[in-house]
């Protein structure tokens, strides 16, 4: 069971889901190699590739992002992401808790669309997130986005 009752967690979380406040993302990752406790670690104000460009191939960490996308030519559209993020350079006994650990951490980073999950950069290209986020979201008001 993973650890993930820092406050300074729920506040991120709060945060990246406020309208009134500038904080799009944020990343957990854990305490040391063998601790089970989550700690926030960083969050920005940025898009998808600022977000990705934080994430270590070393490290197993857990992301929230709020992706902003353009509907049509007159709206727009946010969505939450919760991106698991196990680097290519991870130990076997660490990805292996990872996806336990998964399920302590959606309870507290609840409210998403989609659940990505990751091991590069190249995973989290911002076109194949929008594409999956409108195919989640229903409604397309612009269909020659929605392949």
């Amino acid at each position: 069971m993973a650890t993930v009752t820092d406050p300074k967690i729920a506040e991120a979380y709060e945060n990246v889901r406020s309208n009134s406040d500038e904080t799009t993302w944020m990343i957990l990752d854990y305490e040391s190699d063998k601790s089970d406790t989550l700690t926030l670690t960083s969050t920005g104000t940025g898009n998808l590739e600022e977000f990705a460009s934080k994430l270590e191939p070393g490290h197993a960490s857990f992301g929230y992002i709020r992706v902003t996308y353009k509907n049509d030519d007159h709206s727009s559209r946010e969505k939450f992401c919760l991106v698991i993020w196990i680097g290519e350079q991870v130990k076997v006994m660490r990805r292996a808790k990872v996806s336990v650990h998964t399920a302590d951490v959606k309870r507290v980073l609840k409210a998403y669309s989609i659940e990505v999950s990751a091991s590069t950069k190249g995973d989290l290209q911002e076109k194949d997130i929008v594409s999956r986020l409108r195919k989640a979201g229903g409604a397309n008001y612009n269909r020659s986005d929605f392949d």
